[in-house]
């Protein structure tokens, strides 16, 4: 996953344990921030979430199918990398997709990833931010090691980054991959270009990118989502007066005789009838 970069200043260990992740919904949610009067904001921020409706007291709107993007500012203290992924849960409150999010703008601070609306109902989404320290080591990394400065520490802390990333990734989620690399981190019998090059492996960036190690976990406010059939986007809609279509034995018509009408417009391409307000002809509405 991309994620963003600013210094070469080493990354703050962390004590937090190694999460457990599912087999098919990559990286765990976080249990949300607890509801009060004020939104608290974590290590890693994460604002200005769309698209949103009157602060989240309303729903956005998609269809079923609809592709939209969803983005937030998402930063942090410091300059180490930081990334972020969105996650929509169904009208059942089951997670959906885990879509990882990309820095629309280099140095904006804007992210944002395209998601797909499913069956229709009322969803949520939510926004997650994290710290990354893959990322943050993969850049001192190819800093230093090309420069020959504290090689065997920079290949020992890669390593261990690394088995703690395979700590959390299910056993078909190609575990064994992150390990070998953590290996060959390790191999002092290698050159330490070549060390550092296995660890890097387009294979070890598609396993990272699934099953990412994230740190300093951020969620933004649970936003809602109505999702509904595709014909509340758009349709040809077509005014019609039921009491125009009546007989030569009926001048004045009725819903019944309307009713008649209704497969000639349909074979019009029109599939939404208005009706406009309906009152006996020549009534009088008083007060």
């Amino acid at each position: 996953m991309p994620a963003t970069h600013h210094s070469s200043a080493p990354p703050t260990p962390s004590t937090d344990a190694p999460p457990v992740r599912s087999a098919d919904a990559g990286p765990p949610t976080p249990e949300p921030p607890s509801t009060g009067d004020a939104t608290g904001i974590g290590r890693i921020p994460v604002l200005d979430v769309r698209p949103v409706v009157q602060h989240g007291r309303r729903s956005a709107k998609a269809v079923t199918g609809e592709t939209f993007e969803i983005s937030a500012t998402v930063f942090r203290e410091g300059h180490d990398a930081v990334a972020a992924n969105v996650v929509l849960k169904d009208p059942d409150g089951r997670p959906g997709p885990w879509t990882p999010m990309r820095e629309l703008a280099p140095g904006t601070d804007r992210w944002g990833a395209e998601v797909t609306a499913g069956e229709p109902g009322r969803w949520t989404y939510t926004v997650e931010a994290w710290g990354d320290p893959v990322a943050t080591w993969r850049h001192h990394a190819q800093i230093k090691i090309p420069a020959g400065m504290d090689t065997e520490l920079v290949l020992e802390e890669g390593a261990r980054l690394y088995e703690r990333a395979a700590a959390g990734i299910p056993k078909k989620g190609k575990r064994t991959v992150i390990l070998a690399a953590a290996e060959a981190l390790r191999d002092e019998t290698r050159p330490a270009a070549a060390r550092l090059a296995a660890g890097l492996t387009p294979e070890v960036d598609a396993v990272l990118a699934r099953y990412p190690l994230r740190e300093f976990i951020t969620l933004s406010d649970t936003l809602p989502l109505l999702v509904e059939r595709e014909r509340a986007l758009f349709g040809g809609w077509y005014e019609f007066f039921p009491r125009s279509e009546g007989t030569p034995q009926q001048p004045h018509g009725t819903f019944r005789t309307a009713a008649k009408r209704l497969p000639a417009i349909a074979a019009m391409g029109f599939d939404v009838v208005y009706l406009p307000p309906i009152h006996p002809i020549g009534h009088t509405f008083r007060k």
